[in-house]
C-alpha cells in the first residue's frame, strides 16, 4: 500500500474512498452534497470532511452561487495532493502526461524516442529515461502516488501480465515497471486506456454513459465504457474489434488471419491501399518516392493528406467507409451514446468521418442509432497517456478498504 494511503485505512476509511470517488467527476460539492451521497449526518460528514483536508486530499474550492439564503462552501480534490504519471508506449516513441490530483494535465511531452522490448533490461531502461523526463520537468519523485503504462496487444492489468511483451511466466511486466519507478504502477491496453481518458476528460458529464472508443492507428483496438465503467473483459482482453472477420478481402492480418477488419480499417490498410493506387501510376505526391522504391510511412500518407493528395484522400474516405459499416454494427448491438474515433487516423477527420457517418447511416437501424453522436478524438495524441494517469489514481484509489 503507497505510505500516502495510510491516513485513508485508518477511521471512516469507507467513508473517505466515498467521498474522493464523489470529487473524481465533481466540480465541488457541499457538505449537505456529501451527506446525501453517503446517507449519514452533517456533523458526521463535516469531522471528516476537516480530518482530509487536514491530510491533505480535499481542499474548499469556494461558495456554491445561491439565489437566495447563505452560500454553502464547496470541497473538492486538493491539486497539491500529488501527481500521476501516465506513460503511452508507442512503437518507437513515448508520450508522457502528468495530471494533479482534481486530473488536470500539468506536463505533456510526446515523441519521446524509445523501443520498448520484452527484456528486464529494456524495462529498466525505460524506467530510467521517464524519471529523467520527470526530473527536468521539476516533478519531483516524492510527490508522483502512482504511475500507469499503456501497451499494445493484449494486457491484462489485474495479474500484471501484457502478452506482447511477456517476459515470463514469474515475471509480470507490471512488477518489473513498480521495482524501476519504487512506486504503485497500473498497465492497461493502450486503446481502453485512451477510451477512459478521452471519456473522463471530455465526454463523462456530457453524453450517456456508454461510450466506444475506436482507435485507429497502425491497428485498430477499441475500448468500452459500459455504465460508466471501463470494460475490460474476463481475461482483461476486451475490444480486439480489428480482428473481427468481417472483410472478404483475402489479405493477411498481422495476426496470422484473412479478413480482419484491421486489414481494411486501420493506418496498416490505409497504407496499402496507397501503395496499390501508387502502383497503378495514379498521380500523388507520393509517386516519385514510389518509384524510387522507397518505403512510404503512415505519417508520410497522413502528410499528404494535409497537403490535399488526391489518392490519400481517396484511400482515406475508402477506410473511412469500411470502418463505418463496422461502427453501424457496434452501434446495433451496444446502442451506446457517444463513439468516438481517435488514434492517428482521426487527424484525417475531415475525410474520414463523411464517408464513416454515411456508412453507418446506411447500415445501423434507425431506431437504433438515432440518439447516438460519433465525434472525433478530442483529445487526440493526448489520449493515451491522459487516460494512463487517471486510470492509475482510479486504480489506486479502489485499493482502500
Amino acid at each position: 500500500m503507497e505510505p500516502f494511503l495510510n491516513d485513508l485505512n485508518g477511521r471512516y476509511a469507507s467513508d473517505k474512498k466515498t467521498i474522493l470517488t464523489l470529487c473524481l467527476g465533481s466540480g465541488g460539492l457541499s457538505v449537505a452534497d456529501f451527506s446525501r451521497e453517503l446517507g449519514t449526518s452533517i456533523p458526521k460528514v463535516t469531522r471528516i470532511l476537516n480530518e482530509m483536508m487536514q491530510e491533505g486530499y480535499l481542499a474548499e474550492l469556494g461558495k456554491q452561487e445561491s439565489a437566495t439564503g447563505r452560500k454553502p462552501v464547496l470541497y473538492g480534490l486538493n491539486p497539491q495532493a500529488g501527481y500521476f504519471v501516465g506513460v503511452d508506449v508507442g512503437m518507437t516513441a513515448l508520450s508522457i502526461a502528468v495530471t494533479d490530483f482534481p486530473g488536470h494535465m500539468v506536463f505533456f511531452q510526446d515523441e519521446i524516442p524509445f523501443v520498448l522490448e520484452g527484456k528486464e533490461e529494456s524495462v529498466e531502461q525505460f524506467c530510467t529515461l521517464v524519471l529523467d523526463q520527470l526530473a527536468q520537468a521539476g516533478i519531483g519523485l516524492e510527490k508522483v502516488r502512482a504511475f500507469g503504462v499503456n501497451l499494445t496487444g493484449r494486457v491484462n492489468h489485474s495479474t500484471g501480465y501484457s502478452y506482447s511483451y511477456f517476459i515470463g511466466e514469474e515475471k509480470p511486466i507490471r512488477d518489473l515497471f513498480q521495482k524501476g519507478f519504487g512506486k504503485y504502477v497500473s498497465i492497461e491496453n493502450d486503446s481502453r486506456a485512451m477510451a477512459y481518458g478521452e471519456y473522463m476528460t471530455s465526454y463523462a458529464h456530457e453524453e450517456d454513459n456508454t461510450c466506444l472508443f475506436l482507435n485507429a492507428s497502425w491497428g485498430l483496438g477499441m475500448g468500452m465504457i459500459l455504465d460508466g465503467k471501463l470494460f475490460t473483459g474476463k481475461n482483461g482482453f476486451s475490444g480486439e474489434i480489428g480482428h473481427f472477420p468481417m472483410l472478404d478481402n483475402n489479405v493477411f492480418c498481422r495476426c496470422g488471419k484473412v479478413g480482419c477488419l484491421e486489414t481494411g480499417a486501420s493506418g496498416f490498410a490505409l497504407q496499402r491501399l496507397v501503395k496499390e493506387k501508387l502502383a497503378d501510376g495514379r498521380a500523388s505526391l507520393l509517386l516519385d518516392r514510389h518509384k524510387n522504391g522507397e518505403d512510404i510511412s503512415l505519417g508520410e500518407i497522413l502528410d499528404a493528406v494535409n497537403k490535399e493528395d488526391v489518392v490519400a484522400i481517396e484511400c482515406v474516405e475508402e477506410v473511412g467507409a469500411t470502418l463505418g459499416r463496422a461502427v453501424a454494427g457496434l452501434i446495433n448491438v451496444f446502442n451506446p451514446g457517444l463513439v468516438v474515433i481517435g488514434g492517428r487516423l482521426s487527424v484525417t477527420e475531415r475525410y474520414l468521418m463523411p464517408p464513416l457517418k454515411s456508412a453507418v447511416n446506411k447500415y445501423s437501424l434507425n431506431l437504433v442509432s438515432s440518439n447516438t453522436v460519433i465525434k472525433a478524438s478530442r483529445l487526440g495524441k493526448e489520449a493515451g497517456a491522459i487516460g494512463a494517469s487517471l486510470l492509475s489514481k482510479s486504480r489506486l484509489l479502489d485499493r482502500l478498504g
